[in-house]
């Protein structure tokens, strides 16, 4: 298109040149009766004579599929036809299929299958016949500058909804320079007019300030004439301020309303907000079910917080028992779209069979994938999958760096687990110094797991008096916080494990705090001591003695053997 806005501004004339000439009229009674094939007839007569409303109509027959096959291409042939001669309507058309274009479409008995099967077969041969079946093609590219030069031109002419569209153009500086102040004219004569789409866009302008200051109280005016009128989306802009109080008093049950009028539109976030005032009870009648059919209209449409929202909704058996079958197929889709949340979650679901059949291999991707997202536990989660070889190959590399990401994530257990295999060298080389780094930053965020573990490091093999106090001091704040294998492995200590001082009754109470938890070793040991301290002193002492002997090497025996399973990693 190379004829600029204003010469083609001077070549045309608002309104219709049509004359009454009687084909139009004869076709416009075929027309009708649904006669569309002659109506056709008797419009390209009367196109013939130069009649714009002809050229317009038959553009309709090809854009609505009505005695001709559909073709929006043949359609702009015509709409062009007339909008050259001033035919508004035609010009508000031409620039409405610029803006957005038309794609081909592809399927069975579909013209773009055609020509691909045609240009399959014969080459370079079917160009000729493809011009021949379709000579306007079978696609309208997208074009905003001739979209911007048409709506301009029907926006002269006074077609209320082309200035609300060139308003929007100007706003956002398409196929033309950003101004918001013309923008403001075009919205202003589109409201002039009483256009909807005017006065939501007025209502947009004075509440986000797009050239003049801020006033949420004229937005508000503006909105209220648009929902009036049924405008869906300043129905929910309404509804948004109304809840909120902004520009105008607090208003839930108007919030309510507004929501569900637009709503009844199928609008997705009208949908999603009226189901959770349904949900609350506020501003609307509590009605869980209504609720979730709102709920599953707007998650349909793939509205993330709609997804979560429902997920969450059977999660929780919100208006029955919980539906964990509903709830992960809900998770899963919300995972899909990128929640890390509701990844972790899916994974979780699938390495425990909730909802879904178990599968190791899908809860590794859902954890690796959210764990990719920044979540520290599915971090760790993912790096235990790792170090085991399981639901993906072993690599304790990976899982190594997973861990990392974990424990800087604040997770504990990863700080352990990695002092753990730098202590041992379990796939990667022993280094006791890093060890010590994993365990001790583990312990200072003061989890009682991560204190025993570092505890347990500091006296392997022959601890210096120093660590051998700094290790009772880890244990004694674990088992204060109610941790059983830290009291466990206390009373050790007090038994002279690890060459400690012997204080057996130290001993038999923290033997007796980790019993009263559940600790089995500590049960079948502290009854031991127990036993020892209820006997007798005197002539029997060398025989006490020899029963705390035995005492001694029972507790150290149990507390080695139940070193590897004193701490638990996984969250």
């Amino acid at each position: 298109m190379t004829v600029s806005t204003r010469s083609l501004l001077n070549l045309l004339r608002p309104g219709s040149s049509r004359s009454d000439s009687k084909p139009f009229e004869r076709g416009l009674e075929a027309y009708e009766n649904q006669q569309y094939l002659e109506a056709l007839r008797f419009w390209r007569l009367a196109s013939q004579a130069g009649d714009p409303e002809a050229d317009y109509r038959i553009g309709l027959l090809y854009a609505r599929n009505e005695g001709v096959i559909g073709s929006l291409p043949d359609a702009v042939a015509w709409y062009e036809r007339a909008a050259l001669k001033g035919h508004t309507e035609a010009q508000f058309q031409l620039g409405l299929i610029y803006f957005n274009g038309v794609n081909a479409t592809v399927g069975p008995n579909r013209p773009e299958m055609w020509r691909q099967s045609t240009a399959a077969r014969l080459g370079d041969k079917a160009v000729n016949l493809h011009d021949l079946v379709f000579p306007n093609g079978i696609g309208v590219p997208r074009d905003i500058d001739a979209a911007f030069l048409w709506l301009s031109v029907a926006a002269e002419a006074g077609k209320a909804e082309a200035q609300a569209i060139l308003g929007d153009m100007y706003a956002n500086g398409q196929g033309c320079t950003k101004d918001h102040a013309a923008a403001l004219r075009w919205y202003e004569a589109a409201a002039e007019q009483k256009a909807a789409a005017g006065e939501f866009a007025l209502g947009d302008v004075y509440y986000q300030g797009r050239g003049v200051p801020v006033d949420f109280a004229e937005a508000a005016i503006w909105y209220h004439k648009a929902a009036e009128q049924g405008h869906v989306r300043a129905q929910v802009a309404l509804a948004f301020m109304c809840l909120k109080g902004t520009g105008l008093p607090e208003n839930v049950e108007e919030a309510a309303r507004l929501f569900q009028s637009a709503a009844a539109h199928d609008d997705t976030i009208a949908l999603y907000n009226i189901a959770l005032l349904r949900l609350s009870g506020k501003g609307a009648v509590k009605d869980l079910d209504r609720a979730e059919t709102a709920l599953r209209k707007a998650a349909r449409k793939d509205f993330l917080p709609a997804i979560q929202a429902l997920a969450e909704f059977y999660a929780l058996g919100t208006a029955a028992e919980p539906d964990l079958r509903e709830a992960a197929y809900w998770y899963e889709k919300a995972a899909e779209r990128g929640d890390t949340q509701a990844q972790f979650l899916t994974g979780r679901f699938y390495a425990t069979g909730t909802g879904v059949p178990p599968s190791i291999r899908q809860a590794a991707k859902w954890f690796e994938r959210a764990a990719e997202g920044g979540h520290a536990t599915a971090a760790h989660n993912i790096a235990v999958f790792y170090l085991n070889g399981r639901g993906v190959a072993r690599d304790v590399a990976t899982a190594i760096n997973w861990f990392e990401r974990a424990s800087e994530g604040g997770i504990s257990a990863a700080g352990v687990q990695l002092g753990r295999l730098y202590s041992a060298g379990n796939g990667v080389a022993r280094d006791q110094a890093r060890a010590a780094e994993w365990l001790s930053k583990a312990a200072d965020g003061g989890d009682a797991d991560a204190k025993t573990a570092y505890a347990m490091f500091l006296i392997q093999d022959e601890p210096s008096a120093e660590r051998l106090a700094q290790a009772r001091a880890l244990l004694t704040d674990a088992a204060e916080a109610g941790h059983p294998a830290a009291a466990f492995q206390l009373g050790g200590l007090h038994m002279g494990r690890s060459g400690g001082a012997v204080d057996v009754p130290a001993a038999a109470q923290w033997f007796k705090r980790a019993a009263s938890a559940g600790h089995v070793e500590a049960q079948h040991i502290g009854a031991t001591v127990f036993r020892s301290q209820e006997r007798p002193q005197g002539s029997a002492g060398r025989r006490r003695l020899d029963r705390q002997g035995r005492g001694r090497r029972q507790c150290r025996g149990a507390v080695q053997a139940c070193g590897d399973v004193l701490h638990r990693a996984g969250r």
